[in-house]
């Protein structure tokens, strides 16, 4: 069976000049206490504590986020797609870390990897022009996170990016959870940014856009399912989610709006293709839709 990873990210995404990692070799990730990897050990289950681990580990967990963040080579995401069986990495940038020219050489010389591009919100003057140059140069899709860069949900210029892209009849994936991703800097840190209210917002907005829950709101994804469930141009995807959430998100949702994902490198591939085999039990079909499927129909990538 092809899987498709919907929600990967190639580069430092947090850092600016995150590109220049993409092409480093022998990138390992330096030994931390790492909560992520026990989470994952369970398929990401969360056991009725919520985000209760998450608070208490959290500076244990923000470092191991930022040592995953270092390896995000294209040697490794390889590495990574061929134990884990995975066909093709949809790969996200974040300007102004990682923009599409990045992802976009990574995916020449490597044919599993798909760019999405994004927006650098310092620049909105040229975004159209970017937008169509991007598009022909094989972008399948637009990446928005609210949190990293600093651009709320309702935000005017969020609105002008999803009003400038819609046209090309692409999805639109934004994060949405509330997470903190910075140790120290902490004017950088709105993980309030990331709530589910907002996304509602954006997406009752435009309802002529294909939006991508991205993790399906973390540990918000009861929100997602509350708020978001009723619209019909919502996707979701399944990073970080255990296989009880997944068989709510299939029937809230529908088979056909959920897609595989592990943000990887700070998600793990083999987890997340676990958890969802889990949730799709001995229904092949659906699995081969949340695996391939939908994101292959959603994308409008050719055989």
């Amino acid at each position: 069976m092809k899987i498709i990873d919907a929600h990967t990210h190639l580069g430092g995404i947090l850092y600016k000049n995150g590109g220049e990692i993409i092409e480093q070799k022998g990138v390992t990730k330096k030994w931390v206490f790492d909560p992520i990897t026990i989470w994952q050990f369970f398929l990401n289950r969360k056991f009725k504590m919520g985000r209760i681990p998450y608070e208490i580990f959290k500076p244990y967990i923000l470092n191991a986020e930022h040592e995953r963040n270092f390896t995000a080579t294209r040697e490794n995401a390889r590495k990574s797609m061929d134990e884990s069986g995975v066909s093709f990495s949809v790969c996200m940038p974040i300007p102004p870390h990682v923009y599409f020219n990045d992802v976009k050489k990574a995916a020449e010389k490597d044919p599993g990897l798909i760019p999405f591009t994004g927006v650098d919100f310092s620049k909105m003057e040229t975004l159209s022009t970017q937008f169509e140059a991007d598009i022909k140069k094989g972008a399948k899709g637009l990446k928005l996170h609210p949190i990293i860069q600093n651009v709320h949900f309702t935000d005017e210029k969020m609105k002008k990016a999803v009003d400038l892209f819609v046209k090309y009849d692409l999805p639109i994936l934004f994060h949405s959870g509330v997470l903190t991703y910075y140790k120290e800097e902490k004017d950088n840190n709105l993980p309030e940014y990331g709530s589910i209210k907002g996304a509602r917002d954006l997406v009752e907005a435009f309802p002529q856009a294909k939006f991508i829950a991205g993790h399906a709101g973390m540990f918000e994804v009861m929100d997602v399912i509350r708020l978001l469930g009723h619209f019909k141009n919502v996707w979701v995807d399944t990073s970080f989610q255990p296989p009880g959430i997944i068989k709510k998100l299939i029937k809230t949702f529908g088979p056909e709006k959920v897609l595989f994902a592990s943000d990887w490198p700070f998600g793990s591939r083999i987890a997340g293709i676990k958890a969802v085999r889990s949730a799709c039990g001995s229904d092949q079909g659906l699995a081969e839709m949340i695996f391939y499927k939908n994101t292959k129909n959603l994308l409008k990538i050719q055989d």
